[in-house]
């Protein structure tokens, strides 16, 4: 029989350990220690302390916004489990100096340091620029909707709020009926009371919960964006965030816009916005990133120096092309018609289909109305097939374009030998009664020329058309490392302020991992 040391799991054991140690250099969590002590000015936290000459010692908040940082980077943003990690875990050890905070001070320092968290974005990105890793050639914007500590079940406008309250009180009155009769009965069951009065104080707070929003001194209507704004839902419990309906489904959160350099993919700017719709985030992108490369001194007008900008089609409206063009800004946003205009994507389309679509159901090609003569003036349209077509009038679309529309007789394409290329479905010529074929054009000449038929023939050229395909692989890698790869998709607080500052410490992870891989500093 082979003998072994004998175990004794209730001895006590003294391990020496050296923190510092724990830090090895290459590791993410070195980076984050080095450019912390080493490179960033964290005095703009220190004017909130007010214990100079009395009152407990405070976590130094370099150690604070180490733990943080490093559990972000491991897609922990509860601050219970970050102060259970500073309890058990080595490596938030090493980087707190074995300091536990409790998470009430880990909670405030993440939702009450907006401004600092601000600064040090900034400096982390002045470190960027430093280290090469910025090339100011091509910034790429785009939104990543993510959804926050509000519950979309108490959204609606003013008129559903005040709808659903009423329905809440007539329910109460039902309950407190129910409740009055078990009351007069001798055989009333106290459990079915105990029930029932439970419900009732729960609808109560519901019902009091809406009515103080409604009739708080600072409540209004919530009104949406646009040259012609509506109320938008508002929300009781976080009124800055937004309904929004993403491929996942409806949420109740914020969209994160952000702007990503092309050289090395470092976010050089990173706001949120309590709206679905993207048009109006454009400009103050854009003039905080003026200002931010002003002030750090890396340009005195950036978008000067002719660096292009890129966005999607959310971004597109007139508006937006006016401001653009009025700043002479470099930039390539294409309408939501763009792929529509490309031949490229038409052939695609005839290939392979469009996306979901079932190649039974589908839809048939036929003569474009290119190959139809129409001459605007005599407002007369000759089909492929050498007759005359009946003109059927000129409507205004809703972009404000005047388009002329035609309908062939359908004796005249019933026995037409090109039919069967030119209608959709011929063979219901030959049994059906009304029209033939139908073609359309735009009258273009009829409308003064926008701004924003100034982008699209950026955008439909060659040097667009190129410059516009980097825009996909610069800014969506970003947005999948911070929600997929780092677990960072969704917002664990409440108030723009807040989220912002959250949204900031997402967007910092990003860009410190790009140091700790690309930049020479660390290495």
């Amino acid at each position: 029989m082979p003998r072994f040391m004998p175990l004794n799991y209730q001895q006590h054991s003294m391990v020496v350990i050296n923190y510092l140690d724990q830090l090895r250099a290459g590791t993410f969590e070195y980076a984050i220690h080095y450019l912390i002590e080493e490179k960033l000015d964290l005095s703009v936290f220190y004017p909130k302390y007010k214990n100079d000459a009395t009152g407990r010692l405070a976590y130094d908040p370099a150690a604070l916004l180490k733990i943080v940082l490093f559990a972000y980077s491991k897609g922990i943003t509860s601050s219970r489990e970050i102060q259970w990690c500073c309890e058990t875990n080595i490596i938030f050890k090493a980087l707190s100096c074995d300091s536990v905070p409790h998470f009430t001070t880990i909670a405030a320092f993440i939702s009450g340091r907006k401004d600092e968290i601000a600064s040090v974005f900034e400096q982390i990105l002045l470190i960027c620029q430093m280290q090469g890793l910025l090339g100011n050639e091509l910034f790429a914007i785009d939104g990543c909707k993510m959804s926050s500590n509000a519950s979309k079940e108490w959204s609606g406008t003013f008129n559903e709020l005040e709808e659903k309250r009423d329905k809440l009180k007539r329910h109460i009155r039902y309950q407190l009926e129910l409740h009055e009769r078990l009351d007069n009965t001798d055989t009333a069951e106290q459990a079915k009371q105990q029930r029932i009065q439970q419900t009732i104080d729960t609808l109560n707070k519901a019902h009091d919960k809406i009515e103080g929003f409604l009739n708080h001194k600072t409540a209004k209507p919530r009104m949406g964006t646009g040259k012609r704004p509506r109320e938008v839902k508002s929300n009781i419990t976080d009124n800055a965030s937004a309904k929004m309906t993403t491929s996942k489904g409806t949420i109740q959160g914020y969209n994160g816009v952000a702007a990503v350099d092309k050289k090395y993919q470092v976010i050089v700017d990173a706001q949120v916005f309590g709206s679905g719709r993207e048009q109006h985030t454009l400009k103050p992108i854009l003039d905080t990133i003026q200002s931010r490369y002003k002030r750090l001194g890396i340009s005195e007008n950036i978008f000067a120096e002719q660096t292009i900008v890129t966005a999607d089609t959310g971004f597109a409206s007139e508006s937006n092309m006016a401001y653009l063009h009025e700043h002479n800004i470099n930039a390539y946003i294409p309408d939501n018609q763009f792929r529509s205009r490309d031949p490229k994507f038409n052939e695609q389309k005839a290939k392979y289909g469009k996306r979901h679509q079932d190649k039974k159901v589908r839809k048939k090609t036929t003569i474009p109305a290119s190959e139809f003569q129409f001459d605007p003036v005599c407002k007369t349209c000759i089909c492929p097939a050498g007759e005359q077509i009946s003109f059927r009038g000129i409507r205004e679309t809703t972009e404000g374009i005047k388009t002329a529309y035609f309908e062939g007789k359908l004796l005249q394409c019933r026995h037409c030998d090109k039919k069967h290329k030119c209608m959709h479905n011929p063979k219901s010529a030959e049994h059906r009664k009304g029209a033939g074929r139908q073609v359309s054009f735009r009258l273009e000449a009829d409308r003064a020329p926008t701004y924003t038929d100034w982008m699209k023939q950026r955008v439909d050229s060659d040097r667009g058309k190129q410059i516009y395909s980097h825009r996909m692989s610069v800014v969506e890698p970003v947005f999948g490392n911070i929600g997929t790869n780092k677990g960072l998709n969704r917002f664990s607080l409440r108030g723009k302020d807040k989220v912002q500052g959250q949204w900031h410490l997402f967007c910092l992870i990003h860009n410190i991992e790009k140091l700790h891989n690309y930049g020479k500093v660390l290495h």
